[in-house]
């Protein structure tokens, strides 16, 4: 796959996201995805996941925890089997009530059309404090 074609699965992949359709966001990562999120404690989303199963554990704890109010990918540049997403959100943590927003800066990775790993880049402090009741 080239870039183009790799910049339009991720496209995809935040529209599944944004409308809430996680079986089909799931289809579009191999079964041994790497997923990874800064490790930050009292989030329980946080951290490294592997597989299929991992990532929706991700999803599953994210419903559990966050409320978003603004989730927004703006740029996708897209290299050789990288696509870096930037974007910006705005969370309401549910245990605690309050929110928080943060830009962000996501890396995929891709292998004969689907995804083979996520990174996330976040205002890690924002999230933290906001989990802090």
């Amino acid at each position: 796959m080239n870039a183009q074609e790799n910049t339009k699965i991720a496209r995809q992949a935040y529209e599944y996201f944004n409308s809430g359709n996680i079986e089909s966001l799931l289809g579009l990562y191999t079964d041994d995805a790497q997923w990874e999120t800064p490790e930050v404690k009292n989030i329980p989303q946080s951290g490294k996941r592997s597989g299929l199963a991992g990532i929706r554990e991700f999803m599953s704890l994210v419903n559990e925890d966050l409320e978003a109010l603004k989730f927004e990918p703006r740029e996708f540049i897209a290299q050789d089997d990288k696509v870096v997403i930037t974007g910006d959100y705005r969370w309401r943590v549910k245990a605690t009530g309050k929110e928080y927003a943060s830009d962000w800066v996501h890396v995929c990775t891709f292998k004969n059309g689907k995804v083979t790993s996520f990174k996330e880049y976040l205002d890690t402090a924002a999230a933290r404090d906001a989990h802090t009741a």
